[in-house]
């Protein structure tokens, strides 16, 4: 027997084929569907998006069970596992995920489908319960407010300092972002924090020389 015959059988044996029952593929292909459909429904209740893809929702729950499929198919044989990974490694996707959330909601149900296929239903139950209470919990943790945008449009070239004058009773810190001056107007834009947005637009406006104002606020998200 030549050493490469040695290797072969070495090899082989090391990396013996599970046994698959029907038994194990239906409760493995069960517990996958379940953890699935809960994904499903965390991601319609989490998410917050105007535009909610229904379809990226339902590819979150068969992402989970194909995955599933994949992994007992591999533990069948170890010829088989090798060519599978092969054949996956040429697949390219090119679908763009513009919401982060989307990325980690996409890795869960990876993470869920191997772990059930790879026969520890528990720790996939458990990591549902613990990366649902964690996204709940950030969810709902106070962050900084927003900063908001005075727009300031003036037909008298020298209402800046009025104007500035006008924002330090109502906010702290300011920031000129914009200054357009021209021979017969001002076109200001400063960011700013404040809590009292509509007298401060009002004080503003009731300043000599000022044409409009708009205070925009936006936390760079679309909410519903």
């Amino acid at each position: 027997m030549s050493f490469k015959d040695i290797f072969k059988k070495s090899f082989l044996e090391g990396f013996a084929s599970a046994e698959i029952t029907t038994v194990t593929i239906v409760i493995a292909l069960g517990i996958a569907c379940v953890l699935a459909l809960y994904i499903f429904f965390v991601y319609r209740v989490v998410t917050r998006k105007t535009f909610y893809s229904k379809n990226f929702n339902i590819t979150l729950a068969g992402v989970t069970v194909i995955t599933a499929s994949l992994i007992l198919t591999m533990q069948s044989s170890v010829v088989l596992s090798l060519g599978m990974v092969g054949a996956l490694s040429i697949v390219r996707f090119r679908t763009a995920i513009k919401d982060p959330l989307d990325l980690m909601f996409l890795f869960w149900s990876i993470s869920v489908g191997i772990i059930c296929g790879a026969g520890l239903a528990q720790v996939a139950v458990i990591l549902s319960v613990v990366v649902t209470l964690g996204i709940l919990i950030l969810d709902r943790m106070p962050v900084a407010k927003a900063p908001m945008l005075l727009v300031v449009n003036a037909s008298d070239p020298d209402a800046e300092e009025r104007v500035t004058a006008a924002v330090e009773r109502y906010a702290r810190h300011y920031t000129v972002k914009s200054r357009n001056l021209t021979p017969g107007s001002l076109d200001l834009v400063l960011e700013l924090r404040t809590a009292e947005g509509s007298r401060l637009v009002k004080d503003v406006m009731a300043l000599e020389g000022i044409s409009s104002v708009s205070l925009l606020a936006h936390d760079g998200e679309a909410t519903f």
